[in-house]
């Protein structure tokens, strides 16, 4: 049985991306950028929003409000050119232009519960903030794992990640910082139907 990865990069308020940032918002090191380097082979997983900026990006699409890709982000996009892709959309047609991809129309939670019980490598998800909230709703994620980088970006800041979520009760597994500034950590995830104060008697 696959296992299943939500993997988010943030600031520290909680924000997927922010207007005038560069890719890990400028602060990588030589640590975490080994770490990346060490990962183990996955199929990603995203939505039509998430592949249309990727995909750009993979074209040669430079991010807003710079001239050029860095190195560690053109190391970082073809590296996910490489890998194996699924993406989830209704808008989206075939064939899709990057390289290693699947489409699959509709029915997400039914296709990811497939995907799950009859693969057996990791499942990761990339961006995809409501594909991201749909899987965990299902109760489909076993791992939870976010890298949070020390930048507050409430001026800037995009794509808040955790609206609309449910309360989810969350059990360390895994912590680590990179260069001396970046912080993993890594959870099991469990959906509650309420918080532990509101239990019925």
């Amino acid at each position: 049985m696959s296992e299943l990865l939500v993997d988010f990069i943030t600031s520290l308020d909680g924000h997927a991306s922010g207007e005038g940032w560069p890719g890990f918002w400028g602060l990588e090191g030589p640590e975490y950028l080994a770490w990346l380097g060490e990962q183990p082979e996955a199929t990603h997983l995203m939505g039509a929003n998430t592949y249309r900026q990727m995909s750009g990006f993979a074209a040669g699409e430079v991010p807003k409000g710079q001239d050029e890709f860095r190195p560690e982000e053109e190391a970082s996009v073809d590296a996910l050119t490489q890998a194996s892709k699924v993406v989830f959309s209704s808008s989206l047609e075939e064939p899709l232009a990057w390289a290693n991809c699947t489409l699959v129309r509709g029915g997400v939670v039914e296709a990811v519960r497939a995907m799950k019980s009859s693969g057996s490598g990791l499942l990761s998800t990339i961006g995809s903030l409501s594909l991201c909230r749909s899987l965990l709703r299902a109760g489909l994620v076993d791992r939870f794992r976010v890298v949070m980088f020390p930048v507050i970006t409430g001026a800037t800041g995009a794509e808040r990640i955790y609206d609309g979520y449910p309360d989810v009760a969350l059990e360390m597994i895994e912590h680590r910082t990179f260069d001396g500034r970046i912080q993993l950590v890594e959870y099991k995830p469990r959906v509650l139907e309420h918080p532990p104060l509101g239990a019925p008697a």
